[in-house]
């Protein structure tokens, strides 16, 4: 390690875990909301969801080796195939639904409703793992959807498909979760994110191919560049979770809807109305409730990140 080098490493280990797990989320934030402008400029230039989509699955297939060739090849026994396909299905269906979404949707309005993932693991955890969710937490999960229902507004102007594509990625995401959260301790992360990335380019590789056009060089460079991006956000995620405790790293992952506002406005000139606003603040509010009772009660938490 270089001289200059040294400073910065024991400024970084001399932050608190929990300092240190923060600026991870904070970095991630800042990445997702950049790889969802990234996801809208692609899809102005005429890609198909279902496309972009494939090449960020394919970028992870690729992203993904390297942990698994450290892990060794036998890491990847795994006695519980059906569930790493329900989570791959669940989760690349998630990301189709979050591309086509972007297409339709402002960028901050899009991230507000990304935010009600908490709200269907709840749910979920209750019906598939069979776990205990006390009145608190069902009552915060109740007035979470509610904030959900002030963003997309039924029989207002922003009940749209593109409302309805972002709830339907926010609940695949928490599938997801969940099926992660059915799989042992000793399965691995790097089992899980090769099964995921393999069962996903698998099944959308034929759908891809049937909408595929050639993408310019620019394109080229925008979907290799998204694909890298994703994998960046979700290592950024891991290590956010794994370096600081999830109730406190959890809220600055909101972040991203400060993010999201400014390069909405700055590349496509949107801007978050007051019900997105209102409804944003509502589900934040909720979640950050759960995320509290879940670090209460000594849970794995529903926030963290599931490979996908």
């Amino acid at each position: 390690m270089s001289r200059s080098a040294r400073p910065l490493s024991a400024f970084w280990y001399g932050l608190p875990a929990n300092g240190r797990g923060a600026l991870f989320m904070l970095a991630a934030a800042c990445c997702f909301a950049a790889n969802g402008a990234l996801i809208k400029i692609l899809l102005a230039s005429g890609l198909h969801p279902l496309q972009i989509t494939f090449v960020r699955l394919l970028v992870g297939v690729v992203g993904v080796l390297p942990f698994v060739w450290r892990a060794g090849w036998a890491s990847l026994k795994t006695r519980h195939p059906g569930i790493h396909a329900l989570r791959a299905l669940a989760g690349g269906c998630a990301m189709v639904c979050g591309v086509a979404a972007l297409d339709q949707l402002r960028l901050a309005d899009f991230t507000a409703i990304s935010f009600s993932q908490p709200l269907f693991a709840v749910i979920l955890a209750v019906l598939v793992l069979g776990e205990t969710v006390g009145w608190r937490r069902w009552g915060a999960t109740l007035v979470g959807f509610i904030g959900v229902v002030i963003m997309v507004r039924p029989g207002g102007g922003a009940f749209e498909a593109g409302a309805l594509l972002a709830v339907a990625m926010a609940f695949g995401i928490a599938v997801a979760v969940i099926m992660a959260k059915r799989l042992p301790a000793e399965e691995s992360q790097a089992t899980m994110l090769f099964y995921f990335s393999l069962a996903t380019v698998i099944v959308f590789a034929v759908p891809a191919l049937a909408v595929w056009r050639m993408p310019t060089a620019t394109e080229t460079l925008g979907l290799i560049g998204f694909g890298f991006a994703g994998l960046i956000t979700q290592a950024l995620m891991i290590a956010a979770y794994r370096s600081g405790e999830a109730s406190v790293v959890a809220p600055f992952d909101y972040t991203r809807l400060i993010t999201a506002s400014i390069l909405g406005f700055a590349l496509f000139g949107e801007l978050p109305d007051l019900w997105t606003l209102v409804g944003a603040g509502v589900i934040v509010a909720t979640t950050l409730y759960i995320a509290h009772r879940e670090a209460a009660l000594g849970k794995r938490s529903l926030f963290r990140e599931s490979g996908s």
